[in-house]
């Protein structure tokens, strides 16, 4: 099990490169009077080789971010470049295979198939697209999750924290450049969202991985490299080497201080659509 990133060395993989960032984003729910600003002009590079959390209270834009980043809602304004490749004003058909064959993603709700065993749903995004896997680089990422003897099973004989490590493993098998984890451990007891979180940084650490991690727990922010706070649609402060202590004290401030709603456009206090 690994360690929170504060406790630990830096990881193997190169730190230099961006692996995606975004200049002047903007996402706009509605127009006029009753616009919801989702995200308001943010600036944002993602490191490569290293696990960046997002943090905020609820309705201000993480999710939102998440999803402009990886090509999975599109921007109001701005852009956005995955590595050095623009995808903001991509043809659908062009994010579709970029998504596909460069981005990994983890959810909550796992998405497992269950009428496929675990190999097959690791597997299945690489079929679907004709692709044969790395098999050095698959069996490094099972084994890494510790799901050998785990393979033949389906979804409904694996546990939630074993589902999910399934999950981890699709992200990952395809070694894309980019995973989006949204609220991974949403699903689990903390058990199993420790050992989650544990292996998303062993994906960092050991296989040379970029993980960016929505989430509202401390904890699991505390095995990042950095922390995003977001707050009304902006990246308002960020923290390096997080502890949970150090995270909880700084979002206890989004209780305690929220800026007033600017005229015009309003932002929502509550979530935007899609917004946790």
């Amino acid at each position: 099990m690994s360690t929170p990133a504060a406790e630990h060395a830096p990881g193997l993989a190169p730190t230099d490169g961006t692996a995606a960032r975004a200049r002047g984003l903007t996402k706009a729910y509605g127009s006029g009077e009753t616009a919801v600003i989702a995200l308001d002009s943010v600036d944002v590079d993602i490191a490569r080789g290293r696990f960046t959390a997002v943090m905020g209270p609820s309705g201000s834009g993480k999710s939102t971010l998440m999803h402009c980043l990886a090509g999975l809602d599109t921007v109001s304004a701005g852009q956005v470049w995955l590595g050095s490749t623009e995808i903001t004003g991509l043809k659908d058909r062009e994010l579709t295979r970029l998504r596909r064959d460069r981005i990994g993603f983890m959810f909550q709700s796992f998405n497992l198939l269950p009428t496929l065993n675990a190999l097959e749903n690791i597997t299945l995004p690489m079929d679907i697209a004709g692709q044969k896997p790395d098999r050095q680089w698959l069996d490094q990422v099972i084994d890494t999750l510790g799901l050998r003897d785990r393979l033949r099973h389906r979804p409904a004989q694996l546990s939630g924290g074993q589902q999910q490590r399934v999950a981890c493993a699709r992200a990952l098998a395809s070694r894309p450049e980019l995973i989006f984890a949204d609220e991974p451990t949403g699903n689990l007891d903390s058990r199993a969202g420790l050992e989650v979180l544990g292996f998303l940084r062993e994906a960092v650490d050991r296989l040379g991985q970029t993980v960016v991690m929505v989430t509202h727990d401390p904890g699991a922010a505390a095995h990042s490299d950095l922390v995003l706070f977001l707050a009304d649609g902006r990246i308002v402060d960020e923290m390096r080497r997080p502890t949970a202590e150090t995270v909880l004290e700084r979002m206890k401030r989004f209780d305690v201080i929220r800026a007033p709603a600017d005229g015009g456009a309003r932002r929502s206090d509550g979530p935007a659509p899609d917004e946790d």
